[in-house]
Order: C-alpha cells, then structure tokens, then sequence
C-alpha cells in the first residue's frame, strides 16, 4: 500500500505516547526525507480517479471566506466522485497547522489543499506527507515551493496589490494619509500584495499619498477592530484604509460605520458581498474587490484530483480541466492563475451571492 511504511511507524508512535504531541511532530519532521514524492511523468489523457479523498487545511476554520472556499472544493470533489471534507486550527497562528497535516498522512488522504498560516513552518510535515504519496496543492496563501506540487493563485498578486492602491486612490483624490490593515506578519499572500502596493505608491500619481503605517490584525476579528480604533487614534487625519482580507475590511468596516470616521476615512481592500453589502449600502465602503472563493476552491479541488489521478506532476505548460471552470494551463513555478479580480460597488453588488 502507498503508505504503509510510513503510517507503521506513526501508527508506533502514537500508541507509545497515547497521541500525537509537539514532540511527536518535531520528531516526525525532523526524520522527514527532503525530497518530495512525484517524479512520474504526467499522463493529461488518464481519468480522474474514483473515491479520491480530498482534505481542506485552511488558515483557519469559522472563517467565512474558507467556509466559502472550501464548500466549493467539496461541491467539486462530489462532481468528480471524490470526498472532501474541512479540518483545521481555530487559531491562525504559524505552527498551528502542522498537526492537522500529521493527521491526515494518518488517514491516507489522496490530496492535501492548504492556505498557509507560514510559508515554512508547515513545510517539513508536507515534505513527509508528499512523500506518502498525498499530492499537496496550496491555495490562497502559498507554502515555499518545495512543500507542495500546485499553487492556485486566486489573482495575479501584482494586479491585487496595484488595484487595492488604484481603488483607494480614486476615493481618496490621490491625496492624504493611509495605512493598511493586514492579517498575520507572515502570510505570504498579504505581504507579496503589501510589497506591490508600496510598489505602486511610488508612482508619481500617488505624491501626495503617505502610508503611515501597516498593522496587523492576525485575522482575529477583535483585534482587526482593535487595530482599527488604534490607527484613528494615532493618525486622526487619516485617509484612507486599505485592508487585503476578509477578516480585516470586516471588522474596520464595523468600526467605522458606528464612529465619526465614517464616510470620511475611506476604506477598501478584499471582502465578500454578502459580508460587506450593508456597509456597501450604508456608505461606510465605496467599493471593494475579490475573486470567486468557491471558485478558488472549486479549481484548487480539480487540481488535487489531477495530481492523484496522474493527469498533471505540477510541471509548467501541463494542462487540466476543471469541470465548470473549463482548462487551465499550470505556469511557471507550478502555479495556476484563476483570473482577475471584481471590483463590487453599490451598482453591482446585489447581483452577487457569496
């Protein structure tokens, strides 16, 4: 069997220690091999195969975006005969995630799709879960390479950080102060964004812009309200927000609907109608933009079937289909686009349901 070598000795493991323990996981890495498992060639004309168990680690679970998300990789894991399923921390704190993959080497799963809390941290486990055989696709936030076969980008992170900047810009008159509200330090998603928006700040349209500062709301939603309440304390004559996660916009757009700031401090950055279309209405929020989260999942679930099933290795110019979604051509650095972002408003935000 694909993992009975490994699973024997966990499974020796946890019956000396009574259950799995950080020391259980130190060890467990630490003996990981540091080569990943795929090395066939890619057959693009084999079938996606039956039963395939896919398993949804996202940065952290009760988040209405990776409900959405992983409820649409579920939708497609039922499309293509496979069963998928959600597990992960409450917390989204960087090692949290490490367990979770330890288990599921444990119960065999065929494909492992994960939104990183850390780049790094969660690598050594996926190394050795990559090694028993379980394809490993990261979406939303990526791993170090060397931790998975497939990145579903949602966007171009260039277009996601420029296009936050534009769309504040424009509600601002490209003038005044503003700071951003991120999620964790180490999400490697924010922070690329984060370095294309100063990128963009630096053109000569935005002169008259100042980033004052980038806080961290650890997408915690009190603490995104904390940290919101904490940048209009320091800088009063603020103008503008720009807050690239669900969490985060969420939370700084409850704050500022009920204070005098709002209408006044401009806030953007990447949500969910259904989570933003009151403070849409209510004019505390101009516009905003995201991809489709359940399609992001939707298209990181056909992905991980792909790779199980033998159709793709991960290689650049391999192509796949994903059901509705239609094909996609795996790019350089093993990474797959699903496309550009919307930009939701008052006039179009009632036309979407998610």
């Amino acid at each position: 069997m694909r993992h009975t070598a490994l699973l024997a000795g966990l499974v020796l493991m946890t019956a000396a220690c009574g259950g799995t323990t950080r020391s259980d996981v130190q060890q467990q890495q630490s003996s990981a091999p540091a080569t990943a498992a795929s090395s066939a060639a890619a057959n693009p004309n084999a079938p996606l195969k039956q039963g395939l168990k896919i398993a949804f680690l996202p940065k952290q679970v009760n988040n209405p975006y990776f409900t959405i998300a992983d409820n649409g990789g579920i939708e497609a894991a039922k499309e293509f005969g496979g069963e998928g399923k959600e597990v992960g921390p409450s917390e989204a704190s960087a090692s949290s995630q490490v367990s979770y993959i330890n288990t599921l080497i444990q119960q065999e799963q065929d494909a492992i799709v994960i939104s990183a809390n850390d780049p790094n941290a969660v690598v050594p486990a996926l190394k050795q879960a990559r090694a028993a055989g379980i394809k490993v696709v990261s979406y939303d936030s990526d791993t170090a390479p060397e931790g998975r076969d497939v990145f579903v980008n949602q966007a171009s992170p260039e277009d996601l950080g420029r296009t936050e900047v534009q769309l504040l810009a424009e509600q601002i008159g490209h003038k005044g102060k503003i700071a951003i509200l991120s999620a964790t330090p180490n999400a490697t998603n924010q922070n690329t964004w984060i370095e294309f928006m100063k990128d963009e700040l630096k053109k000569p349209e935005y002169k008259d812009m100042e980033l004052v500062k980038v806080a961290y709301g650890n997408d915690d939603d009190q603490k995104s309200f904390t940290e919101t309440q904490g940048l209009l304390r320091s800088y009063p004559d603020l103008a503008g927000i720009i807050s690239p996660t669900t969490v985060g916009i969420a939370a700084a757009a409850r704050y500022l609907s009920d204070s005098p700031y709002k209408g006044k401090v401009k806030l953007t950055g990447l949500g969910t109608p259904n989570q933003l279309r009151k403070f849409v209405k209510d004019g505390t929020i101009d516009a905003f933009e995201l991809w489709n989260p359940a399609d992001l999942g939707y298209l990181a679930s056909y992905a991980g079937a792909a790779l199980a099933s033998g159709q793709i290795t991960g290689a650049e110019g391999e192509k796949f289909k994903a059901g509705k979604l239609g094909e996609y051509t795996i790019g350089a650095k093993g990474e797959v686009l699903l496309g550009k972002p919307t930009v939701f408003n008052k006039d179009n935000i009632d036309d979407f349901d998610f």
